[in-house]
């Protein structure tokens, strides 16, 4: 379609073009006629027919003209804005170097030996600028077009791929029920085992941990129910669980400006989520061996959480791509952390999930930035 609009607009300019071309010459045969009608006029003694002139004459009401003498002194003009003549001295002056500039001027001599002349300069009508400008237009109006059909489709584009989301969220969720019920009948029964409390205690853990993930998944699309939590102890909370599944050369600390809590309005299991997908790419991105520092600072409007490793850090031009679904450097999985993360903390909580810095081999920050 874009293609079809540009192939339109550079027909219509060539056309244009030519079309004003005509207009042109059309126009300077009508000055030329009108200069002879003038001098006819001007010349014809008593008892000769001048209607045909005078109508040449009085009928020349678009074609702009000045009147000079052979030292370009202004002598007259037709077709001008008189307010503008009135109320701007140089405006006949700046008229006369613009037809000057275009070429257009028809000379009359008065006297057989040329010494004595007039010259007529004239610019164009409206007509033909409006045909000049016509492309130009048009062309406008194709770019706009253009951004609102872009800006359409980037729009269907992303209600499709945040439907999918959904669905494929939910579905997971449903999925999951089954086993996860079948999962606590089987708990209940080997807790009767005495045997067995041991790996009960275990098992129970785990099935937990299922429903909340099942629980984060059924809220994809839909509307997270938000409360008032201490983003200080969900995050130690988060750091505790992932600390017993990190490497032992790897290091977790965590810092906090202030040693009071700090309240948002959160949905608790979603910001965990968001928390635990960080930390994890961060875990990965050492390979078993670093320093992970995830700090929490605040200002008078917004409370700013950042994730830091000493990983192999990420590619400057590649910021934004992170959180396209489907990028993902391991060779496993679909690449849906990070693009899960920045729409929790972007559509779901008004906040901004960013790359802050990155150094290749040094390491690389991301920042949660959210309002109180």
């Amino acid at each position: 379609m874009a293609l079809i609009a540009v192939l339109i607009v550079v027909a219509t300019f060539f056309y244009s073009d030519m079309l004003a071309g005509k207009i042109a010459d059309q126009e300077k045969k009508e000055i030329e006629e009108w200069v002879a009608a003038q001098q006819l006029i001007a010349a014809a003694g008593q008892g000769h027919d001048l209607t045909l002139a005078s109508i040449i004459v009085t009928e020349q009401r678009n074609i702009p003209v000045i009147e000079t003498n052979e030292r370009d002194s202004i002598m007259n003009f037709l077709n001008l804005d008189t307010t503008r003549v009135a109320d701007q001295p140089d405006y006949l002056q700046n008229e006369l170097s613009e037809y000057k500039r275009n070429g257009r001027v028809i000379r009359t001599y008065l006297d057989p030996e040329g010494n004595h002349y007039n010259l007529y300069y004239y610019g164009e009508s409206k007509l033909l600028n409006q045909v000049r400008y016509f492309p130009l237009i048009q062309l406008l109006i194709v770019i706009l077009f253009s951004i609102l059909m872009v800006a359409s489709i980037a729009n269907r584009y992303r209600s499709e791929q945040n439907h999918l989301w959904a669905g494929l969220a939910k579905e997971t969720a449903h999925q999951l029920g089954t086993p996860i019920s079948a999962l606590q009948g089987w708990l209940e029964i080997l807790k009767e085992n005495k045997e067995t409390s041991d790996v009960t205690v275990d098992m129970e853990k785990d099935i937990d941990r299922l429903k909340l993930i099942s629980d984060r998944f059924s809220m994809i699309g839909g509307t997270p129910v938000k409360e008032n939590q201490d983003l200080v102890i969900l995050t130690s909370r988060v750091i505790d669980y992932m600390k017993k599944r990190a490497s032992e050369k790897t290091s977790i600390e965590f810092k906090s400006t202030h040693n009071s809590s700090v309240n948002l309005m959160l949905s608790p299991s979603l910001i965990e989520w968001v928390l635990e997908n960080l930390i994890k790419n961060a875990l990965d991105a050492m390979k078993g061996k670093g320093i992970l520092t995830i700090s929490i600072e605040e200002d008078q409007q917004e409370v700013h959480l950042d994730i830091t490793d000493t990983g192999s850090g990420i590619e400057g031009s590649k910021f934004n791509q992170v959180f396209f679904p489907g990028y993902s450097t391991k060779k496993r999985g679909w690449g849906v952390g990070l693009t899960l993360s920045k729409r929790i903390i972007e559509d779901y909580h008004g906040g901004i999930l960013f790359v802050k810095h990155s150094i290749m081999g040094i390491g690389t920050t991301f920042r949660i930035t959210l309002k109180k």
